[in-house]
């Protein structure tokens, strides 16, 4: 079953009424559709059969360029106008139209496809039977299968499972593959799976109107006149997928673009890259420019026609009106200067950008095929794009990381376990998990020893935690962890001996070395983000009171017993090692409770847990006294899992000078370990500034202290965490909630980017966005964000590109990217080989797509005077109709899809290779007018020199050669000749082959269509088709023969050509010996290089750090809760399928992880 958001798409339609608050009733069609709610239908579809044409050309011809031909066409149909045939127009504005229709109505279909293949998905619904998720309405009970996408936004109503439990994978929705759990409520849990309670269930629901907040849902249920308070706790959204559950009913609440997930995803934005931008700008200059030509032009038929047209008026029926012939003259040249603007440059442009599309997803370097993922072009207009890039903002979990955790070391009792020495057996172990690796076995011998620190380091690990148990068949475990760090930590206590088996409410089930032991649950400490640490008071078989503490070391450092103070300054030095190593590290503390003082305890904990005013400060209050004077126990230290080739990758980007700011959802610990096992940060670094203040004025002025201590030479980071909810009272806002206000982000931005490195923490999906937003909207510079979670949608949206990594966890950020491969990896090539060849590319076709228009109007421009004014063309229909359809167009579009200056292993050599197109160094205003003038110039020489070579020119013979035709056939040539060698701003080692193979042609076909086309046509007749093949030779019989049999016309081609040339040499040659660019220097040195040294290899070094992880735990708060929830089993658990089935996947493997160079090439060439 493929993915529900893969053919999703993005609109989400917005209400035209703003809904104040949701009421439904179960299983009342009829009330619930007088609402008008939107059904379950997804449409992202544009068009129908009926509204294709007409819409989409509507939407063409909003294209300045289009609808400018349209205006041509009309003026071409007025005689009195028009010079040129209606054809001149027609041809190439219908190829543009259709070409454009053909690509629109294709992706469209697609996306019918998509829509259908979702709408028409089967679920079964409780009355009506099996229906089409489009069908489903608000307010019908569905019944979900094990492994089923859920349809909607649902109120889970009863599962198959114990407490009405069902476990839930949300990769598609916020990026974690680990299962959640939901629970519903006792009073629908009773429902079963009994079709009459069911039906017979009238229950109302009152809730928030549709929003975008995943983590929040805020409603009440009302029953037989009682009441029941809702939470996100209660609710299964669309996007997620039933997971080890056999069934269960949910009442639907939101549905289609009402969704969650459908509300979260954002509005389709239609990216433009910074070149179109500039062409927008082009254009119009181009059109005024074309204006101020016609007028000149214009003006002078006006005057010609005052001095000199009265000696002709005798042969005019209705005599010489200058006026009013410079007033149609105007518009003539409107017509016939309209090359100036280019229409066929909207078609070449999609011509090159999908060559360069499809270069991306025939990349085998970019085919990941583990998972048989190749890298894939999603969009076709942002190619060049990718070879500006400034700023790369990336989400961490799952992207720079596998998101899975293994358990490396430790330090128990002040002795640091874990150093790499043999793999450990645990043969011993019956119930040890295989896949479990440690490289320790001093460990394992202490622990059998009986070293009690050790063992009781490893029951806390047993005992403390929110892992939910599933036992297949006898000694086969499968932990369900809402965290991969809590399913590490429990897993290496199973290894080690202590192996939790199963639990209820009120007690946890544990073989210790063999014996089965079973601890009172007394009560769980839960976790959030405040605290930071995590406690249970569990009651031994032998009465004896005990509470365990897991937690962030700066958190449990702070409530230590005083004896412990030796311990900790040790403990201290290994966290130290442990961060040192890019590790996530927990502190472990213990402390015995006195039986009458956890009674009292108990009693004040039951009157602030009831209590309905400030029960969470209450809870925190009591929590805070009781978890004081613990002993500490030792620390563990996990890893979590880089992806090949990602400190390398961020190495090569850095060197391209672009600037990585890590945008994750994590604690600010965890993101400052994975920065620097990733090379993101680094010990050289001067400083780590860590904003912390709690008021908007207190974070302005560590912003402003920020500023004050940086200096030219410093390398500093800026770590910014980020609270997750911007709804909070301000007084519990962190600082970037206000940071990212109006009246402060200018100043954030401004100290962000004095930094290297930017990290910030703690962010939320839409804060990932604002972030972007903010550097997109006061830094004139390209953004890219890459992201493989559905949490990451909004900043793949808001950044100029978005790439989406096909990873493990999910789709959404795929089906929302741009670009998608399977690896961090391939950034460094989709950037710094195929982004900056596509830029390359791109200018030069755009310097040379102008010079050649522009050369070709100029030349009417200047045959202007000497026609006078009279609006006649200096070359033929046929010509300038194929001009650029035909004549120009291959040679140019075979150096924009073939022309490389380097090849990709010099790419990777020299990433500074890549900063030219930061810079915009190959096409900008500037480069555009000095093509206007290269083009002057050229068009000068181009009509002057021909003009001069057949004035008063005879033949051997006596006989003149000059006619209009024949020098229509002399400057078309020669423009040809001429413009293709310079269709290279940049010469590259495939340019000359190419201008050699289409002069060659060209000379060829002329010469033999000349000769075959005199006769042909002699016999024959004038045939409009034949026309369009041998333009302007067909239009006198003998002008080709007449010209081309003199060599004076032959000479003049080749003093034109080299005129034209010998400018552009000139000053290439001088560019590159007195003002070379980076390109220039590294080309030149890579000419000289005969033999490249190897490539040095990168060796890890073992470093302390400082600075250290707090808390590891991809945690969620309200689990104690649950697992403490007071009601009993009421089923036998049904046996679920494995977690993880795959054991042979290296993903699922804990092994350390080794590092190697990614080279993307065995050998280096010789050459470039």
């Amino acid at each position: 079953m493929g993915s529900l958001l893969s053919q999703l798409g993005l609109e989400c339609g917005g209400k035209a009424v703003k809904e104040e608050e949701r009421h439904l009733r179960a299983n009342d069609r009829e009330l619930n559709l007088s609402y008008k709610y939107a059904d379950n239908a997804i449409k992202t579809s544009k068009y129908n059969i009926f509204t294709f044409l007409p819409l989409n050309l509507f939407e063409q011809f909003q294209r300045l360029a289009n609808a400018y031909f349209l205006f041509l066409l009309c003026l071409q149909s007025i005689p009195e106008v028009s010079s040129l045939p209606w054809y001149t127009t027609v041809v190439p504005l219908v190829l543009v139209l259709s070409m454009t229709m053909a690509k629109d109505g294709s992706d469209d279909m697609n996306r019918h496809r998509c829509d259908k293949q979702v709408n028409n998905r089967q679920v079964e619904v409780l009355v009506e039977g099996d229906e089409k998720w489009m069908d489903v309405q608000v307010g019908d009970i569905v019944k979900l299968e094990n492994n089923q996408f859920v349809t909607a936004d649902l109120l889970l109503l009863s599962s198959s499972e114990p407490l009405n439990l069902v476990y839930i994978e949300t990769a598609e929705l916020d990026g974690e593959t680990n299962l959640k759990v939901k629970q519903a409520l006792t009073v629908t849990g009773m429902l079963e799976d009994s079709v009459e309670k069911l039906s017979n269930f009238n229950g109302e629901v009152r809730c928030e109107p549709p929003n975008n907040r995943l983590d929040k849902f805020t409603g009440t249920l009302t029953l037989k006149g009682e009441t029941y308070s809702l939470d996100n706790e209660r609710i299964l959204l669309r996007g997620c997928t039933l997971r080890n559950t056999q069934w269960c009913f949910g009442l639907v609440v939101f549905g289609g673009p009402d969704t969650k997930l459908m509300q979260n995803c954002g509005r389709t934005t239609f990216k433009r890259t910074s070149i179109d931008r500039l062409m927008n700008v082009l254009v119009l200059s181009i059109f005024g420019f074309l204006m101020i030509m016609c007028l000149i032009l214009a003006i002078g038929n006006g005057i010609w026609e005052y001095q000199e047209g009265s000696k002709f008026a005798a042969f005019l029926p209705k005599g010489v009106n200058a006026p009013f012939s410079a007033f149609l003259t105007f518009w003539s040249y409107v017509i016939i200067l309209n090359t100036v603007v280019p229409i066929s440059l909207y078609v070449s442009v999609e011509i090159i950008r999908l060559g360069n599309s499809f270069y991306i997803n025939w990349d085998r370097k970019m085919y990941y095929p583990k998972n048989d993922t190749p890298a894939e072009a999603r969009t076709t207009t942002l190619n060049e794009e990718l070879g500006q890039i400034k700023y790369i903002f990336s989400d961490k979990t799952g992207t720079l990381t596998q998101n899975i955790m293994t358990f490396n070391k430790c330090s128990i009792n002040g002795k640091s376990y874990g150093e790499k020495t043999e793999k450990v057996d645990f043969s011993w172990n019956n119930l040890a998990d295989p896949k479990f690796c440690f490289h320790d076995n001093s460990l394992v011998e202490v622990v059998r020893e009986g070293n009690p620190e050790v063992q009781a380091f490893f029951r806390l690990l047993a005992l403390c935690h929110t892992v939910m148990p599933e036992e297949k068949k006898e000694g086969e475990l499968y932990y369900q962890a809402q965290s991969p760090d809590e399913g590490a930590l429990v897993t290496a206590a199973r290894n080690f001996g202590f192996v939790f088996r199963s639990r209820t409410p009120e007690s946890i089930t544990v073989v210790e070395m063999g014996e089965l032991v079973t601890y009172e649950l007394l009560a769980v400490l839960d976790f959030n983000n405040v605290r930071k640490r995590m406690s249970v008071i569990v009651r031994s078989p032998e009465g004896k009171l005990t509470l365990y503490c897991k937690g962030a070391d700066t958190i449990i450092f702070e409530r230590l017993n005083p004896s412990c103070s030796n311990l900790t300054e040790v403990t201290t030095l290994h966290l130290n090692e442990f961060a040192g190593e890019g590790l996530r590290t927990l502190a472990l503390a213990y402390k015995d409770i006195d039986p009458e003082y956890m009674e009292d305890w108990k009693l004040r904990h039951h009157v602030a847990n009831t209590a309905m005013d400030e029960r969470e400060e209450k809870l925190d209050a009591l929590y805070e006294e009781i978890e004081k004077g613990l002993l500490l126990l030792g620390s563990t230290a996990v890893e979590d899992k880089l992806q090949d080739g990602v400190p390398q990758t961020i190495e090569q980007l850095s060197k391209a000078d672009i600037k990585i700011w890590v945008l994750t959802g994590d604690k600010q610990e965890t993101a400052e370990n994975i920065g620097y096992s990733c090379n993101m940060l680094r010990e050289e670094m001067n400083e780590v500034f860590i904003v912390s203040a709690n008021t908007a004025e207190e974070v302005r002025k560590e912003l402003h202290r920020i500023v004050s201590i940086f200096h030219e030479q410093s390398f500093i980071t800026f770590l910014l965490p980020i609270p997750p909810h911007l709804t909070l009272p301000p007084t519990s806002l962190s600082p970037q909630a206000f940071a990212l206000e109006k009246d402060m982000e200018i100043e954030l931005l401004r100290t962000a980017c004095m930094c290297q490195t930017v990290i910030c923490c703690r962010v939320t999906p839409l804060q990932k966005a604002q972030v972007v937003e903010l550097v997109k909207k006061y830094k004139q510079a390209v953004t890219l964000a890459i992201g493989d979670g559905a949490n990451d949608v909004s900043m793949i949206k808001a950044a100029h590109i978005g790439v989406g990594i096909s990873g493990q966890e999910g789709m959404q950020a795929v089906l929302s990217s741009d670009y998608s491969f399977a690896q961090f990896r391939y950034l460094q090539r989709l950037l710094l080989v195929h982004g900056r060849w596509s830029y390359l590319r791109m200018c030069k076709f755009l310097r040379y797509f102008f010079y050649k228009n522009f050369t070709f109007t100029f030349v009417h421009f200047w045959y202007g005077f000497f026609c006078g004014f009279s609006a006649q063309t200096v070359f033929d229909e046929w010509f300038i109709t194929l001009f650029n359809l035909v004549y120009t167009a291959l040679p140019v579009l075979s150096l924009s899809l073939f022309d490389q200056d380097v090849n990709d292993w010099w790419s990777f050599q020299y990433p500074q290779l890549y900063t030219p197109g930061q810079l915009n160094q190959y096409f900008s205003k500037r480069a555009f007018v000095y093509t206007v003038l290269h083009s002057g110039y050229s068009s000068l020489v181009l009509f002057f020199i021909p003009w001069a070579a057949m004035y008063d020119t005879v033949r051997d013979d006596g006989k003149e050669i000059v006619d209009y035709q024949s020098f229509a056939l002399l400057a078309q040539t020669c423009l040809l000749i001429a413009v293709i060698p310079l269709s290279t701003p940049h010469p590259s080692t495939s340019s000359p082959f190419i201008i050699h193979v289409f002069l060659s042609e060209r000379l060829v076909v002329l010469w033999c269509v000349c000769s075959v086309g005199d006769i042909i046509c002699h016999y024959v007749g004038k045939c409009l088709y034949l026309n369009a093949c041998c333009h302007a030779v067909l239009y006198v019989t003998g002008t080709a023969r007449n010209s081309l049999n003199q060599p004076n016309v032959w000479l003049t081609m080749l003093l034109t050509s080299v005129l034209c040339v010998l400018p552009v040499v000139a000053y290439r040659f001088l560019r590159i010996l007195l003002w070379p660019t980076i390109n220039d220097k590294k080309i030149h040195k890579l000419l000289l290089d005969k033999v490249l040294p190897p490539t040095p290899r990168r060796v890890q070094a073992r470093r302390t750090s400082t600075r250290r992880s707090g808390y590891a735990f991809s945690h969620a708060q309200g689990y104690g809760d649950l697992v403490t929830s007071g009601k009993f089993l009421r089923r036998t658990p049904k046996s679920r399928p494995a977690l993880f089935s795959q054991t042979d996947s290296p993903l699922a493997q804990t092994q350390p992880q080794f590092y190697r160079t990614i080279s993307e090439r065995e050998e280096p060439p010789l050459s470039p």
